[in-house]
């Protein structure tokens, strides 16, 4: 792993550590939504951060 990886991994760390229960929700939809293809929100973020950020920052879908 690389350095930025390390630092991106941290954020994410960091960005679930410190969510409000609402946000919580938010990124448990995109982990759901990951692993149904075959992917892990970790991997993910790590792969593409912008689009994991941009899909919390969404309004949940009811």
């Amino acid at each position: 792993m690389n350095a930025e990886e390390r630092r991106r991994l941290q954020r994410l760390d960091d960005l679930v550590q410190g969510s409000t229960h609402e946000n919580l929700k938010k990124i448990q939809e995109v982990d759901r939504h990951t692993q149904m293809e075959g992917l892990s929100l970790y991997d993910v973020y790590v792969d593409s951060a912008s689009l994991v950020n941009a899909s919390i920052k969404k309004p949940a879908r009811s």
